[in-house]
C-alpha cells in the first residue's frame, strides 16, 4: 500500500493492531511531510522492528514528471501514474504566494461542454497518495513551499468523495503538510448529496460552485450535471451550507461569448445569488482546438462585472495565466495524447 494513501488517524489505528502506540503515527507524518524522507530507513527516531514491517507493509510510490510548460508565474506539470495514465497540476504565482491546482481523476465524466477534460471521460479515480504526491513532485521540482491549494484540476472532487476527504485531512494536518484550512478550496459541479455530507463533515476548507450559468435552460446546455441537480435546489443547497458553516462560497462563471455572457444573464445572475455569503469569480475562457467556444471579449467582460457591481454582488475577474501554455484544465494532457 503506497504510505502516502494514509491519513494520521489511518495510521494511529494500523499501530494500535500492531500493539504499537499510536504517536508512531505522528512520527510518521512528521518524517513523510516535514523532512521529507523517501525512505523508512531514513526514520531513526523509530526502532528496528517497526521499520521491518512498515517496509512489509507499505511502499513510496512516486508521479513521473513527463513535461511541464512555463509562462509568466504559471507552471504547468503533466505526470504519468504507476498505471501510464495521465494527469496535471498547476502552480500559480499570485502576491499572497504560491497556488497548487491539482486533479483528482483521470479524465471527468461530468462532460461540461466547455472544458478539456470533460471531453476525455473519465477513466479513474485517483488514489488519496496520487493527489498527495502532486503538491510533494510540485514543491521539489521547484524548490518551494505551497501556500495555497485548490481541486480545480483534472475531474470533479465530489466524484472522487472518500479520497478527496482524505486528502484534505493529509495536507491540513498540523502534524503533516500543515496547509490552513483557509488556503485549500474545493469546487464541484453541484452534486447536491455529496455537498450536504460536506457539510456535515464539517471541514473548515473553501468551497467553489462551477456555476457557469443563470437558469437552468442555459446550465442544462453547458453543464449535463444540471438536468440531474436543478439550480433551484443546488443553491437552496449552498444556502443550507452557509447557514450550517458560517462560511463564503464561490461562484466560477466561465464567460462564453455569446452564449452566458449577456447584460440580461448577469442581471439574472444577480438576483438568482442577492443576499447570499458568496461572491462571483468571473474567468476568461481559455480556448482549445476542439471546442468551438470563444471567449468574451474584454469590454463584455468588464460590463458583466460592473453589472453585478452595481446588482450588490461580491465579484472578482480571474487573472488569466498561462498564454503561452496549454491553459485549459486538461489540455496538456489531450495534446500529449494526441502527439503519441
Amino acid at each position: 500500500m503506497n504510505i502516502y494513501n494514509y491519513t494520521i488517524k489511518q495510521l494511529e489505528e494500523y499501530f494500535l493492531n500492531k500493539n504499537e502506540k499510536k504517536f508512531k503515527a505522528t512520527q510518521v507524518f512528521e518524517w513523510l511531510y516535514q523532512k521529507r524522507v523517501t525512505s523508512f530507513d531514513e526514520m531513526t527516531n523509530i526502532k528496528k522492528e517497526v521499520i521491518n514491517y512498515l517496509k512489509q507493509d507499505f511502499k513510496f510510490e512516486d508521479l513521473k514528471l513527463l513535461t511541464k510548460q512555463e509562462d509568466i508565474d504559471v507552471c504547468k506539470f503533466l505526470f504519468e501514474l504507476k498505471d501510464g495514465n495521465k494527469i496535471e497540476a498547476v502552480l500559480m504565482k499570485h502576491d499572497y504566494g504560491n497556488s497548487l491546482c491539482v486533479s483528482s481523476q483521470v479524465g471527468c465524466n461530468m462532460g461540461c461542454k466547455f472544458c478539456e477534460s470533460g471531453r476525455l471521460k473519465k477513466v479513474r479515480n485517483l488514489e488519496t497518495g496520487e493527489m498527495v504526491l502532486q503538491l510533494l513532485k510540485v514543491e521539489k521540482e521547484l524548490n518551494i513551499r505551497i501556500s495555497h491549494l485548490v481541486l480545480m484540476g483534472i475531474g470533479e472532487p465530489f466524484d472522487n468523495y472518500d479520497n478527496v476527504i482524505n486528502f484534505i485531512d493529509i495536507i491540513n494536518t498540523p502534524k503533516g503538510i500543515a496547509l490552513g484550512s483557509r488556503h485549500i478550496t474545493v469546487s464541484t459541479c453541484g452534486i447536491i448529496p455529496k455537498i450536504k455530507e460536506f457539510i456535515k463533515d464539517g471541514k473548515q476548507v473553501n468551497l467553489a460552485i462551477s456555476l457557469h450559468a443563470s437558469n437552468d435552460k442555459l446550465r442544462n446546455e453547458l453543464m449535463p450535471i444540471s438536468k440531474v441537480y436543478k439550480l433551484d435546489d443546488l443553491i437552496k443547497t449552498i444556502k443550507e451550507y452557509i447557514k450550517e458553516t458560517n462560511r463564503r462560497v464561490t461562484f466560477e462563471y466561465i464567460l462564453l461569448k455569446g452564449i452566458n455572457d449577456k447584460k440580461e444573464n448577469a442581471l439574472e445572475l444577480a438576483k438568482l445569488l442577492k443576499g447570499m455569503n458568496c461572491y462571483v469569480n468571473l474567468i476568461p475562457y481559455n480556448e482549445t482546438s476542439h471546442i468551438e467556444f470563444k471567449k468574451s471579449d474584454q469590454k463584455t467582460i468588464l460590463n458583466f462585472y460592473d453589472t453585478l457591481k452595481k446588482n450588490n454582488i461580491g465579484v472578482t475577474i480571474r487573472r488569466e495565466f498561462g498564454k503561452k501554455v496549454s491553459a485549459a484544465c486538461g489540455q496538456l494532457r489531450a495534446n500529449y495524447k494526441e502527439e503519441l
